[in-house]
């Protein structure tokens, strides 16, 4: 049985919260969900250029969840490229 989940530690919430394929109109029903955590995990990592200790301890969670939360983002990032997905960004377990 998995333990208690705790909140991750966001530094700044998602100034724009949906992106969708340019031109493709209404003709896209697909969307793909990255948790507000996802999206800071993806943040630290790739645009900040942290180390995956730092961006753990940032975010107060362990090194092993951090490298699950990235893996995550990222595959549903290409996901939603490749695809012509929304990626709409909302939930998780966070606090600022």
């Amino acid at each position: 049985m998995p333990g208690r989940r705790h909140c991750r530690r966001v530094g700044q919430h998602p100034a724009f919260t949906e992106f969708s394929p340019a031109g493709a109109g209404d003709a896209v029903s697909e969307e793909t969900i990255l948790s507000v955590d996802e999206f800071e995990a993806v943040r630290l990592k790739d645009l900040e250029g942290l180390d995956q200790v730092e961006c753990a301890m940032r975010m107060e969670i362990s090194q092993p969840t951090f490298h699950r939360l990235v893996v995550s983002a990222r595959r549903k990032i290409a996901d939603a490229l490749v695809h012509g997905k929304i990626i709409r960004i909302e939930g998780g377990h966070y606090r600022f």
